[in-house]
């Protein structure tokens, strides 16, 4: 009984120890150099040579695909065809003639096979050149960037609608920072720098999905903060994903695209 005793005020005594012992004090910010630390510098401690950066050979317009760029579209059917299905993985409808393709009513959106995260994306569209509509039924499509967020695609020369809901603009959560838009039937051209949103185990996010786009040479939205997924009705909001595809929207209007290529970043 005694020793039990004994052993039990060991216990107790090491136990009363380890908690006055106190968290160790996080480091003091490393000072400054000195002037005779820096007089001691030379230029080859601040140059770092290796790994060596990746060489890419840019196209011959800042409108051609660059090397290591991953071609969705050139013009051609067979082009189409190899990197482009409708939403159910099928053959579709879309007419492609005269170096373009071109939505056909009903026939439903398509979408990329390759999926992506982060990326760099040139994609050139055209709405018609025969005006009809007003608003949002004029020239109406959208690029989903991973099938989810809509970069609007819309004929807003000289047709007004909601501001966040006009070409150059994240479909009712951002408004272009500018109106860029071209005549009717003339080409334009979205230059896009995407970055996929990132979830915790639990499916919340840790970091929101960015984008910066330039449209016809100017800035349109500026590395903004998306807050999730395009809503028509309602708030956006995230639901947890990884790659996912790009996805070119059927609104009823024969909006044309060419020359799409995209970059993994």
């Amino acid at each position: 009984m005694r020793t039990l005793l004994f052993v039990a005020a060991l216990f107790f005594s090491f136990a009363s120890m380890a908690q006055k012992v106190e968290p160790p004090k996080p480091a003091a910010p490393k000072a400054e150099p000195t002037k005779e630390e820096l007089a001691k510098m030379k230029p080859e401690m601040t140059e770092f040579w290796d790994p060596e950066v990746a060489v890419v050979t840019p196209g011959q317009t800042p409108l051609d695909a660059p090397s290591d760029a991953i071609v969705l579209f050139d013009g051609t059917p067979e082009s189409f065809s190899a990197n482009w299905t409708n939403t159910k993985g099928e053959p579709s409808g879309w007419m492609v003639a005269d170096q373009c393709v071109t939505v056909v009513k009903k026939a439903g959106g398509i979408k990329s096979k390759v999926e992506l995260q982060d990326f760099q994306l040139h994609i050139e569209w055209r709405t018609p050149a025969e005006v009809i509509g007003e608003s949002q039924g004029r020239g109406n499509s959208g690029i989903f960037l991973q099938g989810r967020y809509e970069l609007q695609v819309l004929d807003n020369y000289e047709n007004r609608t909601y501001r966040n809901g006009q070409a150059g603009s994240i479909y009712k959560q951002y408004a272009p920072l500018v109106n860029v838009c071209k005549k009717p039937g003339e080409w334009q051209v979205y230059d896009i720098i995407y970055t996929a949103p990132r979830f915790k185990e639990d499916g919340t996010v840790f970091s929101p999905a960015r984008v910066t786009i330039i449209q016809n040479g100017i800035l349109v939205q500026n590395n903004i903060s998306l807050f999730g997924g395009t809503e028509y009705i309602g708030i956006p909001k995230y639901v947890a994903h990884g790659a996912a595809a790009l996805e070119l929207q059927d609104h009823g209007n024969p909006v044309s695209y060419r020359n799409i290529w995209v970059r993994k970043l």
